[in-house]
């Protein structure tokens, strides 16, 4: 059903990335002992892009690839009337839109109605609304469902995924059923960790979800949740320190903790 519906609709050619990885960037992460230049090796290889939940550039991300993200309708950080011109002036390449609107009380109908004024115009790569891993009715892919199912003549290059969940053999099994619910879409996976588990456990995980998304061709990009520090988050962000614990990459004096070694290196 959904393969059909998929070639109903209009399927962009992706942006081809060196490098699959990126980095999660939190606005929070201003100000502090943090660079995603850590996350690259000497040798310009590693994270080459990165994105934070909103639509303005962070400092000191010159030499990355920045796709900002509308993840709101309308919010005060980023105001939906600003969008395309903030996408020219910063020199996009991809936009991706809507931060887990399933979650959010965003009706698809709604969701894609917004998509084909704001989205659908900007001249750059674009992404689905990010949606999450729940299975209730409503949520998750089948709020995807809808959604592309109200949003005919929708452009996108890529569905964007969130997981957070027990294992690695649970987030394998939920990216390759999403592909093959829609076999002829490309993927960006721009939130993912696992919900417990040590630091190395989740570097563990992270050495076979790694190798798994490289070696997936309809992944295109990957960014693990999150490139911060633990500290930063408990003061920011503190669900988030539940939802995934020991999976921050960074410490707060700026050096890599296992998990960010681990993702630094690559499978």
């Amino acid at each position: 059903m959904f393969s059909s519906l998929l070639a109903s609709l209009v399927l962009l050619a992706p942006v081809a990335f060196a490098d699959k990885r990126g980095a999660a960037w939190p606005w929070y992460n201003a100000n502090t002992a943090l660079s995603p230049n850590t996350l690259q090796s000497s040798a310009g290889q590693g994270v080459n892009w990165l994105y934070n939940w909103e639509t303005y550039r962070p400092d000191n991300t010159q030499n990355f690839n920045f796709i900002g993200t509308q993840r709101c309708m309308d919010c005060d950080s980023s105001p939906v009337a600003q969008l395309a011109s903030r996408v020219s002036s910063g020199g996009w390449n991809t936009v991706f839109s809507l931060n887990e609107p399933d979650l959010n009380g965003i009706s698809p109908t709604d969701a894609a109605a917004w998509y084909k004024q704001y989205i659908n115009p900007l001249a750059v790569a674009k992404a689905l609304p990010a949606v999450t891993s729940s299975t209730n009715s409503g949520q998750g892919l089948s709020w995807l469902d809808s959604f592309l199912s109200a949003c005919s003549g929708c452009y996108y290059d890529y569905i964007n995924l969130h997981w957070y969940g027990p294992s690695f053999s649970a987030f394998q099994s939920y990216i390759q059923s999403a592909h093959s619910r829609y076999p002829n879409a490309k993927f960006v996976i721009t939130e993912f960790a696992m919900t417990q588990g040590s630091a190395q456990d989740q570097a563990n995980f992270l050495e076979q979800a790694m190798s798994f998304l490289n070696g997936a061709n309809y992944v295109s990009m990957y960014s693990y949740f999150v490139a911060t520090a633990t500290s930063l988050e408990q003061t920011n962000d503190a669900g988030a320190v539940t939802a995934a614990p020991n999976s921050a990459l960074f410490n707060a004096d700026g050096s890599l903790t296992v998990v960010g070694q681990r993702y630094k290196s690559g499978p």
